[in-house]
């Protein structure tokens, strides 16, 4: 099968490959019919996830029809219709039933945290969904039937960025009535504003250093700041909310616009990329206030605004969605016209053309917010 493989540093090609097959009984094989490019694909590129092997195929948000089950699989047949949610998780260990199945106990043998589609040897190995055939594990859990007369654009996104940023945003506590600032207006971000308004978020303010993703924001009737234009955009923010918002959530993670010492590459190998983000989150978010970390972060950081924090009493909350949580009341949601997050795709691509989609993406060219590939 074809299949975008990981070849080096920002270097992606499209190659043959292995098809998948059943390993265990309750695996089941994928043809699959839709796959995105997302944001933290481009951490996997850059470097800034570690052991990832050149050939490793690259993708976890995916969906497709079934082609095979393996004998213990009992909620799906061959020819449904499925999404697959991007963590790779068992369903019966305690996180799967307390609602955390991104920490899966059972799916990665090389770590703490629950496997992921397409993310290296450290989420468990496993090959992503950026491919013509994907292996599904524990398929009785992940995979979800959806209903045929949405189409792979209404539902493809509820694989992981339509649960991540509804779960970026209730975790954050965002309520009627609150003025939020959203750090990153990528594909994240944008989703994010979306469900702060459908909450009822009485103010809400998005903010990126890129000039068609902030048009594309304020398209939705809120502010807009864009960081190029303030020495200092956490204080502007402050200022402009007078005093904080009531919640910021950070969707750009460690692809932060650098400082000029951040810009050391060997503080940026340490730290996994840049912490520019949470620095600006500390000034921008009142006292008492909620700062949600959605957006992918390294491994320890020097200089981490602790102390602030601290002093003005700001609850931080954050981590890997748990995406199987959400996925039923999302697609419920789409069902019914409530939510669309279709507005976000700017290319649809034969998955033949795999490299270029990275390309435009990663350099954000030709105003590419979203691609999706078409085996």
């Amino acid at each position: 099968m074809k299949a975008v493989v990981y070849e080096g540093m920002k270097h992606v090609e499209v190659k043959n490959v292995g098809d998948p097959e059943i390993i265990k009984s309750d695996d089941i094989i994928v043809k699959v019919t839709s796959t995105a490019i997302c944001g933290s694909d481009l951490h996997l590129i850059h470097g800034m996830i570690p052991n990832l092997e050149k050939g490793s195929i690259l993708g976890h948000e995916t969906m497709g029809i079934i082609e095979e089950v393996g004998k213990d699989v009992k909620k799906l047949k061959k020819g449904d219709r499925v999404i697959v949610p991007f963590p790779v998780s068992c369903g019966h260990c305690w996180f799967c039933n307390h609602g955390l199945s991104s920490q899966c106990d059972e799916s990665n043998a090389n770590g703490e945290i629950g496997g992921i589609f397409g993310y290296s040897k450290t989420f468990g190995g496993y090959d992503g969904g950026q491919a013509e055939y994907l292996r599904v594990p524990y398929a009785n859990f992940g995979p979800k039937i959806v209903p045929e007369h949405l189409t792979d654009e209404q539902v493809l996104f509820a694989t992981d960025i339509l649960p991540t940023s509804l779960w970026g945003v209730e975790m954050s506590g965002v309520k009627l009535g609150d003025t939020v600032v959203i750090l990153g207006c990528g594909p994240v971000g944008l989703l994010s504003i979306k469900w702060a308004m459908y909450i009822g978020a009485k103010r809400i303010i998005a903010v990126d250093w890129v000039d068609y993703r902030l048009k594309h924001a304020k398209g939705y009737g809120v502010e807009t700041v864009n960081l190029k234009d303030h020495e200092n955009t956490g204080e502007y923010l402050k200022d402009l909310t007078y005093g904080g918002a009531d919640v910021v959530i950070d969707c750009v993670g460690m692809d932060g616009k650098m400082t000029t010492i951040e810009k050391l590459e060997t503080l940026l190998k340490l730290q996994g990329g840049s912490k520019s983000a949470i620095e600006i989150a500390t000034q921008a978010v009142r006292k008492g206030g909620v700062v949600g970390l959605v957006g992918v972060y390294g491994a320890r950081y020097n200089m981490f605004p602790l102390g602030d924090f601290f002093a003005r009493n700001i609850t931080l909350k954050m981590g890997q969605c748990p995406a199987h949580t959400y996925t039923d009341r999302i697609i419920q949601l789409i069902s019914e016209g409530k939510i669309d997050a279709t507005d976000i795709i700017t290319h649809t691509l034969p998955l033949d053309k795999g490299k270029h989609a990275y390309e435009i993406f990663d350099q954000k060219l030709d105003n590419c917010i979203k691609v999706i590939l078409k085996p």
